[in-house]
């Protein structure tokens, strides 16, 4: 019996999977270019945003063009810190809201380049450009969009190694070839660069005939991952270490959608990944990381992921990992490391027994 993993029909079974690639996105480019007007037309809790806006961002939001905020349909506010001058990806831009705020937070020395499949939702962020370029007191905009498929970045022209920061807001469960997708955007990003991107993920592998509802797909329903097979995915492209930032609940509001896709549950998750060569588990080189402070909008504190909190100034022990995502990465700049990895202690231990050594001025993490 063939047990169903990664790489089964959900992610790239290559049988008709053109024409089925196809009419999903078709489907899903009527139903964002045509069936939704505004962000109020969702019938889900799917698309709608984890937790408060951090104010630095909810400062930048009220600068935006009313039409370019009223149709954002993403699940979160996957922006990460430290972006001034970067160059950055938005993978599903739709309207252009977060490469608005992406604008804002690289600069004009920075980059955005934002990609969708759907004509009518870049012809509303074509049209703002120059307004967001005032707006934000740069000479020239610093923006650029595309249209075109999110798992062919090369027919666009993103060559290998030439982005910082990938960013994704509630998209990839609608692309068809999601492994494909993924090896493209570790394709493009530099040597060290983030993604980090929020979406929506089931409990379970879903039947793909769902695929087919047009409602079911659009609110981002259908094509929702299973957590584990996104694992898989991502330890196939040899990317060993994701982490989850912040997670929620998906309400299925919708009566008739609950009938139809009810047995499962659903969550929108915000996730970060490296392109470095991590390690597969967290192990322990007796390495302490220093959150320094630096970043303007984070004086006090800095959360790296949902268990890892860095308070400015007081050592934190970590794992390998960690220690190489902090020094290896855009972050450097921010965090002081000690220790090498010339000396193994086995792996990061969670919870440390009673009467164990504790590094002076540093407490133990879970990785």
């Amino acid at each position: 019996m063939n047990t169903p993993t990664c790489g089964d029909s959900r992610i790239d079974d290559r049988t008709g999977a053109d024409t089925r690639a196809d009419v999903q996105q078709s489907a899903v480019r009527s139903y964002y270019g045509e069936t939704l007007r505004s962000s109020r037309d969702l019938r889900t809790t799917a698309c709608c945003s984890i937790g408060a806006m951090p104010a630095h961002l909810a400062t930048i939001l009220a600068r935006l063009h009313p039409e370019v905020r009223d149709r954002f349909y993403g699940c979160g506010s996957p922006l990460p810190p430290a972006l001034g001058g970067a160059s950055v990806l938005d993978l599903g831009c739709g309207s252009g809201r977060d490469v608005y705020l992406l604008s804002a937070l690289v600069g004009e020395s920075g980059r955005v380049i934002g990609v969708d499949m759907t004509e009518q939702q870049l012809e509303v962020a074509e049209r703002h450009r120059a307004f967001h370029a005032r707006a934000f007191g740069h000479a020239r905009s610093n923006v650029e969009f595309h249209r075109g498929d999110l798992a062919d970045l090369t027919a666009l022209g993103i060559g290998n190694a030439s982005v910082d920061v990938v960013v994704s807001n509630c998209v990839m469960n609608l692309v068809p070839d999601k492994r494909r997708a993924f090896a493209e955007i570790f394709r493009v990003l530099k040597p060290g660069g983030e993604l980090y991107f929020s979406d929506v993920f089931s409990d379970r592998r879903l039947p793909r005939e769902l695929l087919a509802d047009p409602v079911l797909l659009g609110e981002c329903l259908a094509g929702a991952l299973y957590v584990e097979d996104f694992r898989r995915l991502l330890a196939g492209l040899g990317v060993a270490d994701a982490r989850v930032c912040a997670r929620s609940p998906i309400a299925l509001t919708d009566a008739a959608i609950e009938r139809k896709i009810g047995f499962a549950n659903f969550e929108s998750i915000t996730w970060r990944a490296f392109k470095l060569p991590l390690e597969d588990r967290c192990e322990d080189y007796g390495q302490v990381a220093t959150y320094l402070g630096t970043l303007d909008e984070y004086p006090h504190a800095l959360d790296l992921d949902d268990h890892h909190h860095f308070e400015t100034g007081k050592p934190l022990r970590v794992c390998g990992n960690v220690a190489d995502m902090l020094g290896g990465s855009r972050y450097a700049a921010h965090f002081r490391i000690d220790g090498d990895k010339r000396r193994h202690f086995g792996l990061f231990d969670c919870a440390p027994a009673a009467g164990a050594v504790a590094v002076p001025g540093a407490k133990a993490s879970c990785c």
